[in-house]
């Protein structure tokens, strides 16, 4: 098939992308490239690309696509909380006019990357897909309102599907270090505490990015009338955690860590249980193969193979917001988050 990848130069893109071109798909991607000089380890894969904002998708760029996989947005709660107009806009309305665009253009299935953030704040009891939302943060609220637009599209010739992803983790060319699981670990790594600032009481689902992505790629090739329209949670229900317990996991794999917690740390009002067993329920090719704790061994691992240290994990190169906060005190982005001149979109 021939898919178009927005956000395929983030975090997870850059992991789905290359999973989908081993399976024989014809790969386009669209990205603003906002995080170009953000790459962790080596380079990103070479595939046909589209650099625009999301907000500028034209009806061209879709011509003879199959299916899309919207990733791209802006990517986390804090980011989200910079500017909540914004993220109305990229988020919520882009996203909109985008299976607009695609349905009009005879996209065939669009996959839209949402996440468990639309339960909230959601107490001890476990979600389902059909559970009341509640999102607490404007990130939350702009993926519920995608869910709530795009959905009347459906019809007998589009097809769209919602993922709800668990908060991710793993290894990525476009690391981000404010993940909880890939933040722990770097504090581990770099200076032996794993340094909690709640009091760690909050629930959680986790998914590593690469099951992640084998859910795209298991929508991708379900039948029709198991994906039509319909959501589901991605993760494993097993795989949900307090964090101070991914805290002690994280302890035990970091060789002379201790978990730390701040002083006056306070509760998360973010806590939400998932059942993800729908997924795999429906569509029995999707089979997730990551806990938390190898997840942890892999970034362990990783952050050791590059040589980590902490004025790298503290900077802003692996942190989304503050990133876009330099980029944006340098001049070179917008107050809109666009790139002021064309010689800002050098690759540096």
């Amino acid at each position: 098939m021939r898919i178009l990848v927005t956000g395929h130069q983030g975090y997870i893109g850059t992991v789905l992308t290359p999973m989908l071109i081993a399976r024989g798909h014809d790969v386009v991607g669209l990205d603003s490239d906002l995080y170009r000089a953000c790459t962790f380890g080596e380079g990103l894969p070479e595939i046909s690309s589209i650099i625009k904002d999301v907000r500028d998708v034209e009806l061209s760029d879709l011509a003879g696509i199959d299916v899309v996989m919207h990733l791209a947005g802006l990517s986390n709660d804090p980011l989200g909380d910079l500017n909540p107009g914004l993220t109305a806009a990229i988020n919520h309305q882009a996203s909109v006019r985008l299976a607009q665009l695609s349905k009009e253009a005879g996209v065939q299935r669009f996959i839209f990357s949402s996440s468990c953030s639309n339960y909230g704040a959601a107490g001890q009891d476990y979600m389902f897909e059909e559970s009341a939302l509640n999102p607490v943060t404007p990130y939350g609220v702009s993926k519920v309102e995608v869910e709530r637009d795009v959905m009347p599209l459906a019809d007998d010739n589009f097809s769209p599907v919602f993922l709800r992803n668990a908060t991710a983790y793993g290894v990525s060319p476009r690391l981000r270090f404010d993940l909880v699981v890939n933040n722990l670990v770097a504090w581990a790594f770099t200076t032996g505490k794993v340094f909690l600032k709640s009091d760690g009481m909050a629930w959680r689902p986790l998914v590593h990015i690469e099951d992640i992505s084998r859910a795209f790629i298991a929508t991708l090739n379900a039948p029709r009338e198991l994906i039509h329209n319909e959501v589901f949670n991605v993760g494993r229900t097993e795989e949900n955690y307090l964090i101070r317990e991914v805290a002690d996991i994280i302890g035990e794999v970091v060789p002379g860590s201790q978990v730390k917690y701040a002083e006056g740390g306070e509760a998360d009002t973010r806590t939400y249980r998932v059942n993800c067993d729908k997924l795999p329920k429906m569509i029995p090719d999707f089979q997730p193969q990551w806990t938390v704790r190898r997840g942890a061994e892999e970034l362990y691992e990783a952050y050791q193979r590059i040589g980590l240290t902490l004025e790298e994990f503290e900077g802003q190169r692996y942190r989304r917001i503050s990133h876009i906060q330099y980029l944006l005190d340098a001049g070179r982005l917008d107050d809109n988050l666009r790139w002021r001149t064309p010689e800002t979109t050098a690759a540096q």
